[in-house]
């Protein structure tokens, strides 16, 4: 393991002096926000899609990268199935309801699993970072993949985040995964805007509310970390309908109370950094 490699591994496990990395900002974008959970099937993409889409609502500027390597879904929620254009030296991203988005999902067919080792991660995601001619962006939201792994690490050292917001529904075997994330930001120096809890509950024909998963984990788990809750978004086939067709719900139906839910978290971000 190089001396590098041995002092951030250091850090993480909190032994020895914390390592400070030389963090710069993806060209042409002025904030960086990645959506991650360290836990996998929780609704990253879809939070991730949506959030973009109110955020260009509101008035901003945005793009999305998908940096699951892995498993990219934004070309599916996008509807997107097309190649994007390169000069030689830069890819250019492919826009879509005006926002500007990037997967390696682009550039492969959609069946093709992705075999890659680490350092083969690491350079996609530095490509997507440097070699993208991104254009004049206020917000650029990072879909990060579960884990926290070397893509997590990449960004933490090399790539100036401005913040991450943590998804999770609100059963503890999610929330188990979404502690070490929380720590795992916490001790690369990345800010925590806050937590959601994401598939919350159901409401039914009766009106009632059905907490499928668990009640009230995510919030109790921002307070034990000391981090903002941000607050629920329920579940609603709606939503998962409209992703699969590539038309997400915040672009097809603006005014339902999914995409308020969405659109109110949106304003409070650009209010922030804006």
């Amino acid at each position: 393991m190089t001396d590098n490699k041995q002092e951030l591994s250091d850090a993480i496990r909190g032994k020895g002096p914390r390592k400070v990395f030389k963090k710069n900002p993806i060209l042409g974008t002025k904030f960086t926000i990645a959506i991650s959970s360290a836990k996998g099937g929780v609704g990253k993409s879809t939070f991730a899609t949506n959030l973009a889409l109110a955020l260009k609502r509101v008035g901003s500027k945005v793009g999305i990268l998908d940096a699951d390597i892995y498993g990219p879904s934004i070309p599916k929620m996008f509807g997107i199935d097309e190649k994007p254009k390169s000069d030689g030296q830069k890819l250019e991203p492919i826009t879509k309801y005006d926002i500007q988005c990037m997967s390696i999902g682009f550039l492969t067919d959609q069946q093709t699993p992705m075999i890659w080792r680490g350092p083969m991660v690491t350079s996609a995601i530095k490509t997507f970072t440097q070699k993208v001619n991104w254009k004049e962006l206020d917000f650029i939201i990072v879909d990060m993949p579960p884990g926290t792994g070397d893509t997590q690490l990449t960004f933490s050292q090399d790539i100036k985040m401005d913040g991450a917001i943590i998804v999770s529904t609100p059963q503890e075997v999610a929330l188990l995964d979404v502690k070490r994330g929380i720590k795992m930001f916490d001790k690369l120096n990345v800010k925590i805007l806050g937590l959601v809890d994401n598939m919350s509950y159901f409401i039914g024909d009766d009106g009632k509310k059905y907490p499928i998963f668990g009640e009230g984990g995510v919030k109790k788990t921002a307070e034990e970390f000391n981090k903002e809750f941000l607050g629920e978004i329920p579940i609603d086939p709606e939503i998962g309908r409209l992703g699969d067709q590539g038309k997400p719900i915040v672009e097809s139906n603006p005014d339902s109370k999914i995409s308020e839910i969405y659109i109110n978290l949106a304003n409070k971000i650009r209010s922030s950094y804006l």
